[in-house]
Order: C-alpha cells, then structure tokens, then sequence
C-alpha cells in the first residue's frame, strides 16, 4: 500500500471493570475525605467541648468581674484583672514554685526514668517483677500516695524515725511539709517517686526499638558501655526523649493534687502553684474573672514554652 493506515487501538474495558475517569477519581477522593472527617468528628467534638469552650468561655470571664455566687450582675472591667494579677505578689510566687518544681522535676525524672529503663531492658527472669514494682506507685491514686507521704513526713513518721536511727539519735525531727525551707523540696521527691514508673516503661519502649546488631557493630569496633550509650542509645532514643520532655514539662507546671491534699498551697505560700491558685480563687474566694484571667496567662506561658522545647528539640 502506498500510504500507511494508522489505526487507534482502544481497549474496552472488560467485565467488572471501571474506567478511571476524572469524576470518578474526584469523587473516590471526596468519598474518602467524607470517611476520614466522619472519623475524626468524635474526638473533634469532644475537644471543642472539653478544650474549645472552657478556654473561650476563661477568655470572655477574664475580662468581666464575675463572681461564683453574687447578687451583683457580672459587668466588664477590662484590664483590671491582669492590672492586679501581675501586681500581686502571690502569683509571682506561684510561678516562682512552679518554676523550680519543673527545673529540679524534669531532667532528674527523665534521667532516673532512663536508668530504671536501661537497667530491667537486659532479658533476664526478674526483669517483669521489677517493671512491675516500678510502675505501681503510677497505678495508684495520686490522692492515696499524697495522704501516704504526708504520714511519712510528719514529725513522727517513717523518714525522721530512720534518719534517727542512721545517725544514732543524733538527728533532729524535721516536720517536712510545714517548714517553708522544705516542703517544696519534699513534694518534689514525692512527685518523682511517684511518676518515675511511667517515663521508664515511654524510655523501655523505645529501647526496645534500637535494632540489637547496632549494639554488635559496635562492640566489633571496640565500644564499650558508655560509648555505646552515647553513640547507639542516646541517638536511637531522640523521638522517644522529645516526647518525654514535653509531657514532663507539662505535668510539672500544670502541679495540683499533691499541693492541694499535703500543704494546702503553704506554709506561707512557699508550695502555691499557679493552678492551685487559680483554683483557690475561683471555688474558695469566688472570684471567678480572676481565676479565668491567672488560667487565661498561664495556658499562654505554657505555650510558649512548649514551642520552645518543639523548636529546640527538632532543631538537634
């Protein structure tokens, strides 16, 4: 033939197939967009309840004079409330307390947490009794541990009655919660006892995920304990440690229930936390526009301090 026939072989789709056409792809995507959003509305509804309205509902009290009871309406003061707030030297206090609970509490928790962690990680027959043993002081109410420190603490308690016996009666009975010098110190050692468990087994997990033959390799080059640790653990740890440090951080300035059942914010101020504050201004002194205007400034203070540590934290 003179001229070539150029011919378009189209195949037909055969039984049972679908043609992948534009709108069906479009509508496959708003199908499965419409699956996921129906999934995730259960846990949006309850963030919008639980978080969403009461921080809203902390943003529009902080700026009124609202009180619990009152026979007086509640009325606008603007700035009033911040004005007295960062004028009021139990505040400042507070996040004083708050502040050396959290510096002392994180890096002595997590470190202590990794040591437990690396300690029962080897495969031995006692290691399952010791996780549980480390981790039931977290199963127990913080309220019941609180009510048994304070028994430990007092003038007669366990901890005088054997530091008395290690110094051969030369030790002075100390009543630890209501001495000023000592009494954030001993709900800090409290508050480790108690939430060392958890961080250990959040550490133990990810031990578990460092692949063994790196802990080979390196111990053909010659490594020994500690470089092994700094070389293969402590990198092998960097999503597990970031993790750690944020909800550390965050349970310690967010101290309540130990202050709340041992001390009661004193003595003299020197254990009030800014939430135990902010509670005891809105339920005891009924004042609720300054309750919402400390938990308004000290949800933004944690904030700044979470993107903080998210910043430094993906930056190393």
């Amino acid at each position: 033939m003179s001229s070539s026939i150029q011919t378009t072989i189209i195949r037909q789709p055969a039984d049972g197939d679908t043609a992948l056409t534009p709108n069906n792809k479009s509508a496959e995507v708003i199908h499965e967009n419409r699956a996921g959003w129906l999934m995730l509305a259960p846990a949006c509804i309850l963030l919008v309840l639980f978080i969403g309205i009461p921080v809203a509902l902390a943003f529009v009290l902080s700026f009124t004079n609202a009180r619990t009871i009152s026979p007086n309406p509640t009325r606008f003061i603007g700035l009033n409330n911040f004005t007295r707030l960062f004028s009021d030297p139990t505040f400042w206090r507070a996040l004083l307390n708050v502040a050396i609970f959290a510096v002392v509490v994180v890096p002595v928790q997590a470190g202590l947490g990794l040591f437990l962690a690396i300690l029962i990680n080897k495969k031995v027959r006692s290691s399952v009794f010791f996780r549980t043993v480390y981790f039931l002081p977290v199963v127990t109410s913080m309220v019941v541990v609180s009510l048994l420190w304070m028994f430990i603490y007092q003038n007669d308690g366990m901890l005088n009655q054997v530091l008395e016996k290690l110094t051969f009666h030369h030790w002075t009975a100390v009543d630890w919660l209501n001495n000023p010098q000592t009494a954030l110190g001993a709900i800090i050692v409290m508050s480790i006892w108690q939430a060392v468990g958890q961080h250990m087994l959040i550490w133990l997990s990810g031990l578990q995920t460092i692949s063994a033959e790196l802990y080979e390799a390196a111990e053909l080059d010659g490594c020994d304990a500690w470089h092994q640790f700094t070389n293969v653990t402590w990198p092998g740890l960097r999503s597990t440690r970031n993790m750690i440090l944020i909800t550390i951080t965050i349970a310690a300035l967010s101290l309540f229930t130990q202050i709340n059942v041992m001390t009661q914010g004193g003595p003299r101020d020197s254990t009030t936390t800014v939430v135990f504050e902010a509670v005891r201004s809105g339920f005891q002194q009924q004042e609720m526009g300054y309750a919402s205007a400390i938990t308004l400034v000290f949800f933004l203070i944690i904030m700044a301090i979470t993107a903080v540590q998210r910043r430094i934290t993906h930056s190393n």
